[in-house]
């Protein structure tokens, strides 16, 4: 599902928030209406630093094995599988931005956009849609909190078929989830309101 049509005006706003470890986020905000809202949370790029770091280290252990062993194939092994690595990570680990479109006739769009240029992108039909709520949970020995969405059960009108979490890989600080809670609550209320007009 693409965003809004290129005709509709957007008004957009940016602030910075912290994730969990301390790492700079940019929340960027785009209203289009009472009704659809977009939210790009951009995550901290590759540390340059980092990454020569675990190049040089992974080169000089194969060239450290190369004087023992005196074999060439250690050296363009060591090569290769930091350049295999390198590739895997951009392309299936390092998320670039994440994104949250909530359009209230329709439903919700969550998109994880990678370094690599590749995207994953999550439909969820409003119909489906209980609630958005902040939860806590244990992380490495810490209370930490998440944004995500409530299912609703097909079969009991009263219950949960399943929790998807929201910004799962930016992981935001509660002040940064506090201001995007408030806004979906904004628009899931929109939504009951036209849906309970006659």
């Amino acid at each position: 599902m693409a965003g809004p049509g290129a005709g509709e005006p957007a008004m957009e706003d940016e602030r910075s928030f912290s994730d969990i470890c301390g790492g700079r986020l940019a929340l960027r905000r785009r209203y289009y209406s009472p009704s659809c809202l977009e939210f790009c949370l951009i995550c901290p790029r590759i540390s340059l630093r980092s990454l020569t770091a675990v190049t040089c280290t992974v080169w000089l252990a194969a060239y450290g094995l190369f004087t023992l062993c005196e074999n060439s194939m250690i050296l363009s092994a060591a090569i290769f599988i930091t350049l295999l690595g390198l590739l895997g990570y951009l392309h299936f680990v390092k998320i670039d931005h994440e994104t949250l479109l909530i359009i209230d006739s329709l439903g919700i769009q969550m998109t994880s956009s990678y370094a690599s240029g590749k995207e994953s992108t999550t439909f969820i039909e409003m119909g489906k849609v209980k609630d958005v709520i902040i939860n806590e949970a244990i992380y490495m020995q810490k209370v930490i909190y998440y944004l995500c969405i409530l299912l609703k059960d097909p079969v009991e009108p009263h219950g949960i078929s399943q929790v998807v979490p929201i910004f799962q890989s930016a992981k935001p600080r509660l002040d940064c989830l506090i201001e995007v809670y408030r806004s979906c609550q904004e628009i899931l209320a929109h939504q009951k309101a036209t849906s309970t007009r006659p």
